[in-house]
């Protein structure tokens, strides 16, 4: 085989073993991708490296490392040409060509393979467990876990002497201030003036309930101490509160949820559990 032949072949071998690592790295690179939580966007450009890499290795390999084909001749005999044979003779006994074949089906191999395992990643996603839908998560408030303290918007515990009959406070479990589901609000009530029992243990006159309107989840910050109802501004909802904060006026069907509470030893208000039905709009409790 002259030189210039030989160094054909060697620059169609790095071709090829060069476009089946950009296939094992593209593949990998999906991967990595997809297990992180990449953009969509850059895994497909990993992946389409992936396969277009894989796709020029063998198309070199077919086009410049293969036979030849696509020749018709009438047999001439079956001893083979001179020439012919010293040809095949030198291909044959090339130094290395043999270790550099068996490195670029390797490669193969490995860019194959890692763009198959590439792909199982994505099956995670089809065969993960099922999981809660809204209205199983939306039923439960950081409120669930039970023994948490009151505290007000700036996060300080509030203590039952300081529940008044005058206004409500807003309070939030601790250490989930600002929580989009937790907001509730205390205010002292008189208990000879219920109706109806509170829908959830209050202590010496102090009632708990959930912030937010059933009708649309707007929070209800207005409260009218002499009849003890609490308005909603929003969609004029009224709720009232010594008959079991249930809907008087407004479009809200359902009462407001309540917050079992005590006080600890040291005064403090405490949740003894979670509110008795999901806060927020009436439509989270339908099955």
């Amino acid at each position: 085989m002259n030189g210039h032949r030989r160094r054909h072949i060697r620059r169609a071998e790095l071709a090829a073993a060069g476009a089946f690592l950009l296939a094992a790295l593209g593949a990998v690179g999906f991967a990595v991708g997809y297990a992180f939580g990449a953009q969509t966007q850059l895994e497909g450009v990993a992946l389409a490296v992936a396969c277009a890499g894989s796709a020029a290795g063998l198309g070199i390999g077919a086009r410049r490392l293969g036979p030849a084909g696509g020749h018709v001749e009438e047999h001439g005999g079956f001893a083979s040409p001179e020439l012919a044979a010293e040809a095949l003779a030198d291909r044959v006994t090339e130094p290395g060509r043999g270790w550099r074949r068996g490195v670029l089906v390797r490669l193969l191999g490995l860019a194959v393979g890692s763009i198959g395992l590439a792909l199982l990643f994505p099956l995670r996603s089809l065969i993960a467990p099922r999981l809660p839908g809204p209205t199983h998560t939306l039923r439960h408030t950081p409120w669930r876990s039970g023994g948490l303290r009151l505290v007000d918007t700036t996060g300080r515990p509030v203590r039952a002497d300081e529940v008044t009959g005058n206004d409500i406070v807003v309070v939030y479990p601790e250490g989930h201030v600002g929580a989009g589901d937790a907001p509730a609000f205390v205010v002292r009530l008189d208990p000879s003036r219920f109706s109806a029992r509170p829908p959830a243990a209050g202590v010496g006159g102090i009632v708990a309930y959930s912030l937010l309107c059933t009708h649309a989840g707007c929070a209800v910050g207005l409260y009218e101490q002499g009849t003890g109802q609490m308005f909603c501004p929003c969609h004029q909802s009224v709720f009232d509160l010594l008959a079991g904060a249930r809907p008087v006026a407004g479009p809200a069907s359902r009462p407001l949820p309540g917050l079992p509470i005590t006080v600890d030893s040291s005064g403090f208000l405490r949740a003894t559990g979670d509110f008795s039905s999901p806060p927020g709009p009436g439509y989270w409790s339908r099955p």
